[in-house]
């Protein structure tokens, strides 16, 4: 591993779409605080990343991880599939 590969950013969250080819679009909630008021507001950001073989569902808590430019949005690489998601939590979803 390169020094560069180290100091590469990983990040957590939940695939939210899979319909493209090789890219899975992942949503990260993170919690910080109101620049005004101070208040602990929920921040949801959305990330592209590929997914070269296709390997990621809907629902799915993945890890991703910073890479170079793939494409105009995909700044990101699916690492590896934290935890499958169940068939029954993807279909309440869907509803």
């Amino acid at each position: 591993m390169s020094s560069s590969e180290n100091n590469r950013k990983i990040r957590q969250g939940k695939v939210v779409s899979n319909a493209a080819d090789k890219t899975i679009v992942v949503s990260i909630d993170r919690r910080a605080p109101h620049k005004v008021y101070n208040k602990m507001v929920k921040i949801t950001k959305k990330y592209y990343a590929h997914d070269e073989k296709n390997e990621a569902n809907n629902g799915d808590i993945v890890r991703i991880c910073e890479c170079r430019p793939m494409s105009k949005t995909k700044r990101w690489r699916l690492l590896e599939i934290v935890e499958r998601a169940s068939l029954g939590t993807v279909n309440d979803e869907l509803k």
